[in-house]
């Protein structure tokens, strides 16, 4: 019998061989939680009838959506969750400040690969990045598994995705899972798994991002296959039997942009030249590590970004910032113009750091894009990796990274002058955008109404 790794995972875990389709209960190795639905979790658990969580060791609670706490409403909030945690007497907390619960939850070790892990966020899949089955549940099925330790399942259908050949330089793993989601769209994999082949070797960071963005898709789980924390028991079964096979050839791939206001509707780079932007926001669970900052302080050093442009950086954890304090990034950063905030989700899902304002046109570096995603229901999000941001900062516009990378200082310095003396005056940028972003949508091929997922 030939298996998934989804269909590996979940029958060792509920002790019975099942397959997809099939119904599982199956206990959790851990359960996240995070401030944005902390209310409606301890609620649940009392309408179960438990006052107490089923094993304190492992659970994790994270102080991360809106933090530091930016109204009195949400302080209250962090309060009610603080003393929630002193009472059950919870070990693993990780207040304000400390960073974003997926990256944490991989870079500290929490996440066992061949386990089952939820989290009160869609982006739980992140879990993926070291062979975990990790899922995004809803505050009552979470405040179930808090009770009970253990969950239902359905098995997902598996869609395979092979990565061919190597990334050319100026192009990142963001990209590839750009082409991915563009290949796909947000629901081609709804509740499946999606495995990842050919990069089990990439670095953690490249692998919480490929498994995070699996969400985009619709998906139940992300995971990737042969990576150096699994166990030799943790891979698919050879002839496993996929519903959706993807083939990617990374030699040929270039930066990708998605364009708003859906994350799907993605095009080449040199689409986009020329779309100006007004701020650029660096970081969140899929590109605020040190490898993404140091990325964009490779354009910025030595350099200011453009005039009427602002530039964002949050570090995804304390230690990918003490990090880019260490060697020097944070200090490039600062230098160029940035505001660096507090590590953490920050402005990604628009409660906290740098709002956007109505006709604002956003580069982020974040994973979803839509309507009213960062602040203003009437601002633009434009997705793209860090090289693309870094020179969306410097420049005023997107453009191909590619070339600046190559360049001498003098050929540098005129490919800024030129991008910058193209992009409209301050103010007239938003109307330019308008005209350029429809005929990016039609570029794409893809239409229709932006897709509402929760944070």
């Amino acid at each position: 019998m030939t298996r998934t790794l989804a269909e590996v995972i979940l029958s060792r875990v509920s002790g019975r061989d099942v397959r997809a389709g099939d119904l599982v209960i199956v206990p959790v190795s851990r359960v996240m939680v995070h401030d944005s639905v902390i209310d409606a979790v301890i609620a649940g658990l009392r309408d179960l009838g438990r006052e107490q969580v089923w094993d304190t060791s492992k659970v994790c609670v994270f102080v991360d959506h809106a933090a530091p706490a930016p109204t009195p409403v949400v302080a209250d909030s962090h309060r009610v969750l603080r003393e929630w945690v002193r009472e059950q007497r919870i070990p693993t907390f990780y207040d304000a400040g400390e960073g974003v619960c997926h990256q944490i939850m991989v870079e500290e070790g929490y996440c066992e690969p061949g386990t089952v892990i939820v989290g009160s966020d869609s982006h739980s899949n992140s879990y993926g990045a070291v062979g975990a089955f990790g899922a995004g549940m809803g505050a009552t099925d979470i405040a179930v598994a808090l009770a009970l330790g253990r969950t239902w399942l359905r098995v997902p259908e598996s869609i395979k995705v092979d990565f061919t050949g190597r990334l050319r330089r100026g192009v990142t793993m963001k990209d590839a899972i750009m082409r991915v989601v563009r290949e796909i769209g947000t629901d081609g994999a709804r509740y499946a798994c999606v495995e990842f082949h050919g990069v089990g070797d990439l670095p953690q960071g490249d692998r919480i991002t490929l498994a995070g963005m699996t969400t985009e898709m619709g998906a139940k789980a992300g995971i990737v296959v042969g990576t150096p924390e699994a166990p030799a028991w943790l891979r698919p079964d050879e002839g496993a039997r996929y519903s959706r096979e993807v083939t990617i050839d990374l030699t040929t791939l270039e930066p990708q942009i998605a364009v708003p206001p859906r994350v799907d509707q993605v095009v080449d780079v040199s689409a986009a030249i020329g779309q100006p932007v007004d701020i650029v926001f660096l970081g969140s669970c899929t590109n605020g590590r040190l490898v993404d900052m140091q990325q964009a302080a490779k354009v910025l050093r030595g350099r200011r970004i453009a005039p009427h442009v602002r530039l964002e950086v949050v570090p995804s954890s304390r230690r990918q910032f003490e990090l880019a304090m260490q060697d020097g990034t944070m200090q490039a950063l600062s230098a160029a113009g940035a505001v660096i905030g507090s590590s953490g989700c920050g402005p990604c899902l628009g409660r906290t750091g740098g709002v956007l304002a109505a006709q604002e046109i956003c580069l982020s570096t974040a994973n979803r894009n839509y309507k009213g995603r960062m602040g203003s229901p009437d601002a633009s999000i434009f997705i793209g990796s860090p090289y693309v941001a870094a020179v969306a900062a410097l420049t005023g516009v997107i453009d191909d990274p590619r070339p600046y990378l190559e360049a001498t200082d003098a050929e540098f310095d005129e490919l800024v002058a030129g991008r910058r003396a193209d992009r409209p005056e301050r103010g007239a940028a938003s109307s330019r955008s308008g005209d350029r972003s429809r005929e990016l949508v039609l570029a794409s091929a893809r239409s229709g109404p932006s897709q509402e997922i929760d944070d």
